[in-house]
């Protein structure tokens, strides 16, 4: 499996065919051109990590040997950054590490995340220069929830409850400069909850990537239940990361790098068109790269952590980076 140092050079790239740019390979190397023939992106394949195209692409065998050989993922959009496919690079066989899934049926890992998320969440928060006493009252709130959602044997609804409780007061407080609603999935209501789904999409996806290097099922969960079609644990695993969108978010507001003639309203949403989606994704994703280390050594760990059975305590705690105040 890869060690914490090989993944230290492992690359994301992302490809906008809807813009003209194209993929080929010379000796092991990926490269990426733009319509006019300039080079985008070079690198060797040893150190792809998961490639994203978006827009229409004809897959080819060459490309799916060397997912294969190098051991990168690819992830396929359509030009306004929806998922259409995921082909994971993967551990095939693992075995034992499904049977403890499909096993396992407590709730004190999910506690543990969850409080993890509200922690960083908490962080943030704490970062806003002036404070109302909203915000102080939102803070002391979450404070007490990243402590109560620990008690023993609260059932996945509870947790799940607590989450909810949390999430509505932190993206109100958070957001209350920017004409905050509520957050809606993929009804994209407004500006804000739009860039949400874009940036939510990708960290999705890097995690899903993360996973299948293990082996996990990644339909079996901790937190979320199973349903049908849904990557459960992708789901719970990324709770705890969802902060580094936000804040991501957030300073592109602050500092006016988000505009409204960029999106398009059609019935009450806000759509991205294509043509302005790298902007919006290089700022997000640059947030992420800032932490993927951070990433990959907390899904190691767990799964480290789940094969040997560990307590919840004993999990790992993702710590968002302490940055400038927001």
């Amino acid at each position: 499996m890869m060690s914490t140092k090989d993944f230290e050079f492992k690359q994301i790239a992302f490809v906008f065919t809807s813009e003209g740019e194209k993929i080929s390979f010379k000796n092991d190397n990926i490269i990426v051109t733009d319509a006019d023939g300039n080079m985008k992106h070079q690198s060797s394949c040893y150190r792809l990590f998961i490639l994203f195209i978006c827009g229409d692409y004809c897959l080819t065998t060459g490309l799916l040997d060397r997912s294969k050989k190098f051991g990168f993922s690819i992830c396929f959009m359509t030009p306004n950054l929806r998922v259409t496919t995921m082909l994971p690079s993967k551990a095939e066989g693992n075995v034992l590490l499904r049977q403890k899934q499909y096993a396992y049926n407590k709730t004190d890992i999910a506690a543990h995340i969850i409080s993890n998320k509200i922690h960083n969440q908490l962080k943030l928060l704490k970062k806003k220069r002036q404070k109302t006493e909203s915000d102080k009252e939102t803070i002391f709130k979450l404070t007490t929830f990243e402590k109560d959602v620990l008690q023993p044997n609260l059932s996945r609804q509870e947790i799940m409850g607590i989450e909810g409780i949390c999430a509505k007061l932190y993206f109100k407080s958070l957001f209350q400069n920017h004409n905050w609603k509520a957050r809606r999935p993929r009804t994209k209501i407004d500006i804000t909850n739009t860039l949400m789904d874009i940036g939510y999409t990708i960290l999705f996806n890097i995690i899903h990537a993360l996973l299948e290097m293990y082996g996990f099922d990644v339909y079996v969960g901790v937190l979320h239940t199973q349903f049908f079609h849904r990557k459960s644990l992708v789901c719970d695993l990324e709770e705890p990361f969802r902060p580094i969108v936000d804040e991501a978010i957030l300073k592109a507001l602050n500092l006016k790098q988000v505009s409204e003639k960029d999106f398009w309203k059609n019935q009450n949403q806000y759509i991205l068109p294509w043509k302005n989606s790298k902007k919006y994704v290089g700022l997000i994703l640059k947030a992420i790269i800032e932490q993927k280390n951070e990433m990959f050594l907390y899904l190691q760990t767990f799964y480290r952590a789940f094969m040997r059975e560990k307590r919840a305590c004993e999990f790992p705690v993702f710590e968002i980076l302490d940055t400038k105040e927001i």
